[in-house]
């Protein structure tokens, strides 16, 4: 069994290293919050704990038959220093409506003094940046689940 994650990332190329572990991470709109006199942006994530898979799946659909448990999810909290401004695409964190909304990382890309995290469904959150320094780390024990999330475009290329 694999512990808890806790990284750190300072440059584009950690950035791919959490965006590979935060891949399909659920996110509540109302968990997130950006701390202006802290210039820092916080939120909770639901991840997927792709890295207790140890090889690849098949299968139909998101279940995957590997017996009860066989996945695992964990609350995770994300932590980006340095943002100097904030901007969302696709939801609003202020609106009644999003409230309640979760979000699904698809990846998070660097461009210039920019980190803007991709949502599925076209949502984005933009963060803008006086340099690179972002915190994750496992929140709590780990659950079971039988989703996996599925991605039918790499099953394709397998």
């Amino acid at each position: 069994m694999t512990g808890p994650l806790k990284l750190r990332a300072v440059d584009a190329d950690d950035l791919a290293v959490l965006a590979a572990c935060l891949q399909d991470a659920l996110v509540p709109v109302h968990d997130m919050r950006f701390l202006a006199d802290e210039r820092r942006f916080v939120l909770v994530a639901n991840r997927f704990r792709w890295e207790t898979l140890g090889g690849s799946v098949r299968g139909e659909g998101a279940a995957v038959d590997r017996g009860a448990g066989a996945y695992e999810r964990v609350h995770c909290g994300i932590s980006f220093e340095n943002v100097t401004r904030v901007q969302t695409q696709g939801f609003s964190p202020a609106a009644a409506e999003d409230h309640g909304r979760l979000l699904e990382v698809l990846t998070i890309l660097v461009d210039g003094d920019a980190v803007t995290l991709l949502f599925a469904g076209g949502a984005a959150l933009r963060l803008t940046v006086d340099g690179i320094e972002v915190l994750v780390q496992d929140l709590g024990e780990p659950w079971p689940t039988l989703w996996r999330p599925r991605h039918p475009v790499e099953d394709e290329l397998e």
